[in-house]
This record gives C-alpha cells, structure tokens and sequence, in this order.
C-alpha cells in the first residue's frame, strides 16, 4: 500500500521510490523495500532508480553543506542540529578518518541508520576529503549499499512469501 500523501498526489511507484531515496533519513533503505512490496517493481529498477535517487543530492551536498550549516548555525536549533550531526558524524567517522576514501566508501555502503551519502557528504567536508575523489567513493558506496540492501529485502520477500515482485 503506497503512502496516503503518494495517492493524494497520484505519484507512481518509480517517483515515489526515486523520492524516498533523497531523503535524509530512508535513502536506500526506505527506498527499494519500498519499491519491491509496496511499489512492485522489479529488483533491477529499484535498484537503478533507488541509487539515481540517492547520489542526486550528493553534489549539492558537497558544494554547500558547509555554507548552508555556517548559515543556519545563526538560529539557535541550527545552531544544536548541525553541532550534533557534525559531533556525531566525526565519532562514527573514524572508518574514514583512518583510510580516508576507502573509508568513506565503506561508511556510505553500510546501511545502517545515521550512515550513507548525505552523512557521508557530511563526513567528507569534515574529514577533508576533496569534492573530485569524495563523489565517485560516495557513489560506490551507494551503489554497494543498494546491492545489500537489494538482496536483503529480497531475502525477506522470499522468506515470507510476499508476491509482486519480479
């Protein structure tokens, strides 16, 4: 069943699932078990049109993360926000800090909550890791997350039975 707000504005199952890619909080792991039971698509294009949806962000991100933080850093709950996902993402960065792209690479890709690109753009500003080399290794990372996340939601329609997949 989509979302009340996916029927209200009549989005198909490819939008809604490119959509829920971009967000923050879902990327991957909202988008493509979105895709494969409620919107029934195929693996391969919830896989295709997931990972499209999760890297678009990404060069925005890397271009003004940083300003649009240092920007709303001026109001007090930006000010918490960004001082809060900054700390958090240096704690759980030292993947990165230690290999650096490889690192970042290897952090996008696990999906896991408060992990993938847009906390990996994050890390990349704040571990220094410059835009040339910060967005293929945030694309691979994505890409390897979306297998994983492909094959597990897989796992679990095959495990339960769910149809509507193919």
């Amino acid at each position: 069943m989509p979302p009340l707000f996916a029927i209200a504005l009549n989005l198909s199952p490819k939008v809604m699932t490119f959509l829920i890619a971009m967000l923050p909080i879902s990327e991957l792991r909202g988008a493509i078990p979105y895709a494969l039971w409620a919107g029934n698509l195929g693996w391969k294009e919830a896989y295709i049109i997931a990972v499209l949806g999760n890297f678009l962000p990404v060069i925005p991100l890397l271009l003004f993360m940083e300003k649009g933080s240092e920007w709303l850093r001026r109001y007090p709950p930006g000010d918490r926000f960004f001082t809060w996902f900054f700390n958090r993402t240096r704690r759980k960065g030292k993947l990165i800090e230690r290999f650096e792209a490889i690192g970042l690479t290897m952090f996008v890709a696990i999906p896991l909550p408060v992990t993938g690109a847009w906390t990996g753009c994050a890390a990349a500003i704040i571990f220094g890791i410059p835009r040339k080399r910060a967005v293929p290794t945030i694309l691979l990372g994505i890409m390897i997350s979306g297998c994983i996340v492909t094959l597990a939601s897989m796992g679990i329609i095959s495990f339960w039975g769910i149809q509507g997949t193919g």
